[in-house]
């Protein structure tokens, strides 16, 4: 059981490349690192079948020692408001990405097997109009073995 080892770092980077790429390169004493507010990078274009333009190719940096999970990206990637990193030492607990429980902006659920056991984690954005606490109370979803629910917890509300 890894329970009692896992090291989970979390930040607010505010859009800032620096400071990801600080923290992935210098923090592998981690297992998870959870990054509120990521930046992203325009890698390229791609040309585009429902107009004549080429469309912009965004997403976030690969990290050689870190599975990367965020959603899809689109052009207007600045609405995505988490990004999960899980360290590469622990890919044999199959992490996979859940949007298809909760499909919203801010919340990045990620789950892994440990002992024939499905367990979870969440990576939460919250915004003034707390649009993800919303959504959670809204969405009919029966999750069992949250390992972990972080994000910052600006709540002002008694929900």
């Amino acid at each position: 059981m890894i329970f009692k080892d896992l090291k989970i770092f979390s930040q607010n980077v505010q859009k800032n490349d620096l400071v990801v790429n600080t923290i992935l390169k210098t923090q592998f004493h981690f297992n998870i690192i959870f990054i509120q507010e990521p930046p992203w990078s325009t890698f390229g274009s791609i040309s585009s079948s429902k107009c004549g333009e080429d469309e912009e190719l965004v997403g976030m940096l690969n990290y050689f020692n870190w599975l990367t999970f965020v959603k899809s990206s689109t052009k207007n990637c600045d609405s995505l408001r988490v990004a999960t990193f899980i360290n590469i030492h622990l890919s044999s607990f199959q992490f996979s990405f859940h949007k298809d429980i909760f499909n919203h902006r801010d919340i990045s659920l990620v789950s892994f097997f440990n002992n024939s056991v499905v367990f979870f984690l969440m990576n939460i954005y919250f915004d003034f109009s707390q649009s993800a606490l919303k959504h959670l109370k809204d969405t009919e979803a029966n999750i069992h073995n949250v390992l972990i629910m972080t994000g910052n917890f600006n709540i002002r509300d008694s929900l």
